[in-house]
């Protein structure tokens, strides 16, 4: 895993995003890459982030996971793809779902079947614990690109491109998420905080630990494999109560397509799941799991364990639950 990246080329799609800036900061200060290609199409930001990251060796690329001939032109020559393009607000996606599948499903597939074309050697694909026993279009459509690159593999013949998924909960500050909402309504002081539900919990964790985790599942993938990390989960009410203990709120109720709970891994899920140390592995089959078990016994020192039918992986009863009190000295909220 040490050296990975160096010499390589490698794409990051929706590269301009929170998670990929933060990738593209990660590489650069720890690896000698060949390569790292932005791919994004929104030109807006690809000129910001080129002012902020102008390294001769990044390649600005525009374009859309819709577009396969585009993708193909960008992955020439590429030996990693950090697929994390997503069309990813739940609101949105429930009045716009025919755009969503047209990013999340078909794109997908145009990723697939371009690293295949290039042959790029490893695709890791960014999901969501939305995806796990979905109620909005948004988990459904991750659920479907999950599938579609867990069996990918099937399409690959003679090429040796290893693909796998990573799927992990909410990203402490990144776009899109809650805090940066919460901030903007207590700037405005007087202005009562929306809250969906008093008892909503999810998980959380950093843009740096997402970054950290999608590097050491990449380097792990031999077969289409699906990885987890270990989260910490909290109420979203105590998060905005350790911004401003004396923040105003209003309950409003769930949004169309929430959940109360989040959940990470289900219990049909939990019959084919390796857990190492701080994540774990989800796997096809019995087979698929003992292979995988069996390649990586000599390159890891901790314990792997197998889970027991019927463990499921919630928000609402997570060990590594932080109340209140814990949240401010294990997340910078700043």
């Amino acid at each position: 895993m040490k050296n990975i990246f160096n010499n390589k080329t490698i794409l990051i799609t929706g590269g301009t995003g929170s998670f990929g800036q933060a990738f593209t900061k990660h590489i650069l200060k720890k690896y000698n890459c060949k390569k790292i290609i932005i791919f994004s199409r929104d030109e807006n930001k690809q000129y910001h982030m080129q002012k902020k990251f102008p390294q001769k060796n990044i390649r600005y690329f525009i374009g859309d996971v819709r577009d396969k001939e585009r993708l193909v032109m960008a992955m020439r020559g590429v030996d990693y793809v950090v697929h994390a393009a997503a069309q990813k607000h739940v609101p949105l996606a429930e009045y716009n779902p025919i755009e969503c599948v047209k990013t999340n499903i078909d794109g997908s597939q145009n990723i697939i079947i371009s690293a295949i074309e290039c042959k790029v050697k490893r695709v890791i694909a960014l999901s969501t614990d939305k995806a796990t026993n979905p109620v909005n279009l948004y988990g459904a459509t991750k659920l479907a690109a999950e599938k579609l690159f867990l069996s990918a593999h099937s399409y690959v013949g003679s090429q040796n491109t290893k693909f796998g998924v990573v799927r992990y909960g909410n990203v402490i500050n990144s776009r899109g998420s809650v805090i940066p909402l919460f901030k903007d309504h207590l700037r405005k002081k007087n202005s009562q905080i929306p809250i969906t539900h008093p008892e909503m919990t999810r998980f959380f964790q950093t843009l740096e630990q997402s970054v950290e985790f999608v590097i050491r599942s990449l380097s792990m993938i031999t077969n289409s494999e699906l990885f987890i990390p270990k989260m910490y989960s909290l109420k979203i009410l105590d998060l905005l109560k350790s911004l401003d203990q004396k923040a105003k709120y209003k309950i409003i109720g769930i949004r169309q397509g929430e959940k109360i709970h989040e959940v990470l891994f289900s219990t049909e899920e939990s019959r084919f799941i390796l857990e190492i140390k701080d994540f774990y592995v989800i796997f096809q089959n019995l087979t698929h799991l003992k292979s995988f078990k069996s390649s990586i016994k000599s390159k890891i020192k901790s314990k792997i364990k197998k889970m027991e039918n019927n463990f499921y992986y919630t928000s609402k009863t997570n060990k590594d639950f932080l109340n209140l009190n814990k949240i401010n000295k294990v997340f910078d909220l700043n």
